[in-house]
């Protein structure tokens, strides 16, 4: 029987197989690639055939597979048949031939061609299928076949390599090796043995990875600074998936990512040695009469803003791709914040300039926006706070601009402000905001103080004092130490309204002693210059230098000295405000000679005509200004509106109403019908909805 199986198969052998043997060794690779696929449906159709017939015969001879073989120790039917297979089919010369029929048609589906995926899969579950040797540890597959393909494809990929990368882009390369590995993928799941599939996907790593991680990171034009300046979320996706692939991956990315972060930040500080850019651009004197204060921040420097700016977008941007594209690495994240941290704090000037981008935000770059939008700045502003080392050098100044926003009342927002704070109190805890929180109240208190000493004067004195008084009472440990009293001689009509309010706070507060603090003061005073009346907004300093020209002719002078000697202000008090108001770009005061700076031997006139932004507006300028008020009395309404509802949940029309009246009293009169039309606004943009009975409302956002 062994003997009649095997000259069968050696007749199929000779018939079949080495007659399907590839006569052409050149040509095109499709009509090799054809001659291959017969040579492997022949050794299939071989096989099938056998395995056919050794079936029925394992059948046939059943009984003595059961009894005789076992006491024998014979191989049984099916496995002396396929020991034939092996031996009179899987033989040389046919396996060579077989085994090149496998690697060529892999090599001509690696270059792009179209195989029969199904006659390879089919030749080799026939290597697998049979042992290589008697005590059947390896097959053919994984003796002969695998080894081969596993070097061919080293080969193969490390020349593709080398090759892609020169011809490639970063984004290019990396979505044409994660090509190779998905195709790898579908080569093993198709036709290839699964336990193929590590080896092979470790010569990728090392050949299409590891071996040019640096170089495809760090492409010109085209590598992570690239990909992340041009939001290139998928690529960046890819890289990361990539590059996790391999043990080294993650920290050449990472090292990647510091540099970025480093050169970037370089680049970004660069800017402070721009004019009147960046973190290192010059600071304009923010005390009210000072040279530039007077515009309200048009064409103002703002140090730090454009760097802070720039900053702010670049960890606003890191952060999308970590989120979009790095799958939220804490690695990635833990090394980012540390070059980021290094970044932040390379610049000394780096708290203090973090606390003026706020101090500007706070001022006027809030303006129109919406309590959402307000929250977003003020989170992102905390984002790079956080970076911060010296945090106690940013209280400082923090503590120093908010003094001057609240004095000055320059804030646009009092939520704003208290948001601010609350963030800064989750950041750095009570300790941090306590002294800032006493400011605060200080306000508060110094406003209702005000409210009773005006009810006071109007009962007690029958005529009306020429000044409107108001007045802030600081608790010195709240705020900044700097602020010390400088010396100052009031003039008469300064005492005089002082003195009625420093014996009513006294008598209501024994104990206590006021010290005033003139040079943190301001005035707006009304000064008529021939036929004109200009309305100017002025510090206490200046407004004191002002009252000494009130009765003065055109013609008449005043020295510095003469000036210095009447207000008793020190040198540099005196020249700051004598230059604010006779040297900048609208002069109140004739200086004499004229010149950008003051000297001690000048002399100053009133001038005879004035030219000022403060001036009495035209009508147009009037219908401006009163439309800037409205669009301002909008938002606050709208912005009242949504604070009662967020707490009251569902009010009546009238109610809603007779509450933001109430509320808004204390900065203006609000018209039922412009209340109206906000309700109606905050409804179109679903913050509200109409009740059915159309007469209230509910809070939805």
């Amino acid at each position: 029987m062994k003997q009649i199986v095997a000259e069968h198969l050696d007749y199929l052998a000779k018939d079949q197989i080495l007659s399907a043997f590839p006569t052409t060794g050149s040509g095109d690779p499709m009509q090799r690639s054809q001659e291959n696929e017969l040579l492997l449906k022949a050794l299939k159709n071989v096989w099938d055939d056998h395995t056919s017939n050794m079936t029925k015969l394992g059948q046939i001879l059943k009984y003595m597979d059961r009894v005789y073989t076992k006491t024998a120790e014979v191989p049984e039917t099916w496995e002396a048949g396929l020991d034939l297979f092996l031996k009179h089919i899987i033989c040389s010369p046919i396996k060579e031939h077989i085994l090149t029929a496998i690697l060529n048609q892999i090599q001509y589906e690696r270059e792009g061609y179209t195989i029969n995926r199904s006659a390879v899969k089919g030749c080799v579950e026939v290597l697998l299928s049979l042992d290589s040797n008697e005590d059947g540890s390896q097959t053919v597959y994984k003796q002969d076949l695998e080894p081969v393909l596993l070097r061919e494809s080293e080969t193969f990929y490390k020349v593709y390599g080398d090759t892609l990368l020169e011809s490639s882009d970063t984004s290019q390369y990396l979505a044409k090796v994660e090509a190779r590995f998905e195709s790898e993928e579908s080569r093993v799941h198709h036709y290839l043995f699964r336990e193929t599939a590590n080896p092979l996907r470790r010569i990728l790593q090392d050949h299409l990875l590891t071996a040019h991680l640096d170089a495809v990171i760090t492409m010109p034009n085209s590598g992570l600074d690239t990909l992340i300046d041009l939001d290139k979320f998928d690529d960046l996706a890819r890289l990361y998936r990539l590059f996790i692939e391999v043990p080294s991956g993650l920290s050449c990315l990472n090292k990647a990512l510091k540099i970025s972060i480093a050169r970037r930040g370089r680049d970004i500080n660069q800017l402070s040695l721009g004019p009147d850019a960046g973190l290192g651009g010059p600071v304009k004197d923010d005390t009210p009469g000072a040279p530039g204060a007077k515009d309200k921040g048009k064409g103002r420097a703002t140090p730090g803003n454009q760097t802070l700016t720039t900053a702010l977008k670049w960890v606003q941007d890191l952060d999308t791709v970590w989120t979009k594209s790095f799958q939220s690495s804490r690695e990635i994240e833990s090394n980012t914040n540390e070059a980021f941290e290094t970044f932040i704090n390379s610049n000394e000037k780096c708290a203090e300039f973090i606390s003026l981008f706020i101090d500007d935000h706070l001022k006027r770059g809030l303006k129109g926006k919406t309590d959402a939008e307000v929250d977003a700045v003020l989170d992102k502003t905390i984002t790079v706070f956080r970076f911060l080392i010296e945090k106690d050098v940013f209280e400082r100044y923090y503590k120093n601009h908010l003094a001057k926003r609240l004095l000055l009342a320059r804030s646009v927002s009092d939520d704003a402000e208290r948001g601010m704070l609350a963030k800064l109190k989750v950041e750095c805890g009570y300790q941090f905001t306590q002294k800032l929180e006493g400011m605060f109240h200080d306000i508060k208190i110094s406003a209702d103080t005000m409210k009773l000493f005006k009810d006071h004067i109007a009962s007690s004195l029958s005529t009306p004092p020429t000044i409107d008084l108001s007045v802030i009472v600081m608790t010195s440990t709240f705020w900044p130490t700097t602020y010390s009293s400088s010396p100052c001689n009031l003039p008469q009509q300064l005492l005089d309204a002082t003195k009625p309010f420093e014996g009513f706070y006294l008598s209501r507060h024994s104990g206590r002693r006021l010290t005033w603090q003139p040079s943190l003061g301001n005035a707006d005073v009304r000064v008529a210059f021939r036929s004109k009346i200009h309305d100017l907004n002025v510090a206490t300093f200046a407004l004191v230098i002002l009252l000494l020209f009130e009765d003065l002719n055109d013609d008449e002078f005043l020295t510095y000295e003469e000036i210095q000697k009447a207000t008793a202000l020190d040198d540099a008090d005196l020249q700051r405000h004598l230059q604010s108001l006779a040297c900048a770009k609208y002069k109140v005061l004739k200086k004499h000679p004229p010149s950008r700076d003051v000297q001690t031997d000048d002399s100053f006139s009133r001038l005879k005509s004035v030219t000022v932004s403060a001036k009495v507006e035209s009508g147009e300028e009037q219908k401006e200004t009163r439309d800037r008020i409205d669009e301002e009395r909008k938002h606050q309404t709208e912005a009242c509106i949504v604070r009662i509802m967020k707490d009251r949940k569902h009010m009546s029309h009238n109610d809603l109403v007779n509450e933001v009246t109430r509320l808004l009293a204390s900065r203006f009169q609000p018209n039922p019908l412009i209340i109206k039309k906000r309700i109606e606004g905050l409804i179109e943009r679903e913050y509200l909805e109409r009740c059915e009975d159309r007469k209230s409302y509910n809070y939805l956002a």
